[in-house]
């Protein structure tokens, strides 16, 4: 079984973490470990598998997420996702929506550590990949710490070693999914010390990491550290991962400007093969975040987005409204005199 590097990942993001929004963000870290959206095994099992698990090689390493409480489908999920190439199943624990809450699985499970040991076990004996688990520290009722270790500690004993702990207690009663992402308070210290108690298992931080330098703060106590709406509302905010989070050789960052026009034959082929340019491109709507010319970037590429037949001109005529200020990104970030690189760019 091969070991991914969890050291920094974009975490799995409903309506968000599609193959386009994951196709972009490869392009610009190499090594960031990427997820699909939460998933339901019941999809993977009767729904179109093609549309749901499909994505592009260049996206690996990837994770797919899948959601469910019954062991018998989620290890046939976990078996269809390893056939399609997926480098880890990681399990849901953690999302607290009303639909989820409404099939009882999600966050809903850390109530019953026992039931989740038994899918993680299903799981594992079904695939050659990490399966992993995605929880939260506690939900109502069971807000403790030591509840989490027990949870973490019972379904560590059916095999999983890797956790991603989002460090926010899940309120599944009285609070929307949207307000529970402020309320109650982020509690780093509980994830820090169950690495501390449980220092053979991998433990990855999630939940309220803006930036590379928070990241690189949280490293200094735990395995990983899952940036999720920060990495999506300003996707170049990963431009020096490669570097800064995995050590690798020094290379020129790219820029905004280089990063949208990777994108180009990517945007060529699948809009050609029928993909309407808006399922994309909504995903680079904040490639110019908080720049010059970011309003007009967003609305440009907005509008433009939604015409008959709209391609990749419409990417291009956006970019041609933001100014490329070479000056200002040197200044952002040093780099030697040589021809800029993308993280990766396919043939």
């Amino acid at each position: 079984m091969s070991r991914l590097d969890r050291r920094l990942s974009v975490a799995p993001m409903m309506a968000r973490t599609d193959r386009h929004c994951r196709y972009l963000l490869r392009l610009i870290s190499a090594r960031t470990l990427l997820y699909s959206e939460m998933i339901h095994s019941h999809a993977v099992l009767h729904g179109d598998r093609t549309r749901l698990l499909a994505f592009d090689d260049a996206e690996h390493p990837v994770g797919l997420q899948l959601g469910g409480a019954e062991p018998d489908a989620l290890a046939r999920a976990a078996e269809i996702g390893r056939a399609f190439g997926y480098d880890e199943i990681n399990l849901n624990i953690g999302c607290p929506s009303p639909r989820v809450r409404k099939g009882r699985f999600g966050a809903a499970l850390m109530a019953t550590p026992d039931l989740v040991a038994v899918c993680a076990r299903a799981m594992i004996r079904a695939v050659d990949i990490p399966v992993t688990v995605k929880c939260r520290i506690g939900i109502d009722g069971r807000g403790a710490y030591e509840d989490l270790k027990d949870f973490v500690e019972t379904v560590a004993a059916a095999g999983v070693t890797s956790f991603a702990v989002h460090a926010r207690i899940a309120v599944l009663d009285g609070l929307s999914p949207a307000e529970n992402r402020e309320i109650p308070p982020l509690r780093y210290d509980a994830v820090y010390r169950l690495k501390q108690d449980l220092p053979t298992l991998e433990v990855v931080i999630n939940g309220g990491v803006a930036s590379l330098e928070e990241a690189d703060t949280h490293l200094e106590l735990v395995d990983g550290a899952m940036i999720g709406r920060a990495a999506y509302a300003d996707p170049a905010m990963l431009r020096d991962a490669d570097r800064r989070i995995f050590g690798g050789s020094a290379r020129a960052v790219p820029s905004r400007h280089d990063i949208a026009r990777a994108m180009l034959p990517y945007v060529r082929r699948v809009c050609a093969d029928g993909v309407p340019l808006h399922h994309i491109t909504r995903h680079m709507l904040g490639l110019f975040a908080g720049q010059p010319g970011g309003r007009a970037w967003r609305r440009t590429l907005g509008g433009g987005s939604h015409r008959p037949r709209a391609g990749a001109e419409v990417i291009e005529e956006a970019l041609a409204r933001v100014p490329e200020p070479a000056a200002l990104e040197n200044a952002e970030h040093p780099r030697p005199a040589q021809t800029m690189t993308l993280a990766r760019v396919p043939g």
